[in-house]
């Protein structure tokens, strides 16, 4: 089976509320809040993805902050960028991230113009760096979701949930844009697959239902 199975448009991110901290193989994720109805085929999440006016991309951007955590303050994460030789910061916030077990954790995601950094935010210790150079696409749905999975096809992949995942997702094309002569594919669909771990393939899929999405993370 393709590891992608459509290429359309998704709204705009809502936040998504979870009731456990732990999700089995089988299990779903409920979405509680409205999907928003777009008045055109692109929606605001796919702009900064589809070519669109620039002066409609300008003015998504225009709320995006990047540093949510104010890093330099934060001495434990300045030592490891600055340990992998990294000095500018791109991204940085507190996302939920699925382990290959179907455990959520919350993680510290840091996007800098050369790598990702996933690091534990209750002991500080650099769980992963992936440099953009290694990302290939990124995955999203068509739906109203917080969901975003970073596919790596030389490791295994990233499935994480963020309030903020249009900011993530358009930081990691223009950072890649900026650093090499490729452009990162962006990929919309309500069931995709990724590589949960060396050995393990998982599908996500969504589904809209009455007052938000419903959302199943499912081993192949």
């Amino acid at each position: 089976m393709s590891r992608f199975l459509s290429n359309r448009g998704e709204t705009q991110p809502q936040k998504v509320r979870f009731d456990d901290d732990t999700i089995p193989d089988d299990g779903e994720v409920g979405g509680t809040l409205k999907l928003r109805i777009s008045d055109s085929n692109v929606t605001e999440d796919q702009e900064p993805f589809m070519g669109v006016k620039v002066r409609r991309k300008a003015s998504i951007l225009r709320d995006y902050v990047g540093d949510y955590l104010d890093v330099p303050s934060r001495p434990y994460l300045m030592k490891i960028l600055e340990k992998q030789g990294d000095k500018k910061v791109l991204f940085a916030d507190k996302v939920l991230k699925f382990t290959g077990s179907g455990k959520m954790k919350q993680r510290i995601l840091l996007i800098t113009d050369f790598a990702v950094y996933i690091v534990d935010p209750d002991c500080g210790a650099l769980k992963r760096r992936i440099a953009l150079a290694a990302v290939e696409k990124l995955c999203l749905s068509e739906l109203s979701d917080n969901f975003f999975a970073i596919i790596i096809p030389t490791e295994y992949d990233l499935l994480m949930a963020s309030t903020r995942k249009t900011e993530v997702v358009t930081t990691l094309v223009e950072a890649t844009k900026s650093q090499s002569d490729y452009e990162l594919d962006v990929l919309f669909s309500n069931r995709f697959e990724y590589n949960a771990s060396s050995v393990l393939i998982k599908e996500v899929q969504f589904e809209e239902v009455e007052g938000g999405v419903k959302t199943r993370i499912l081993r192949k």
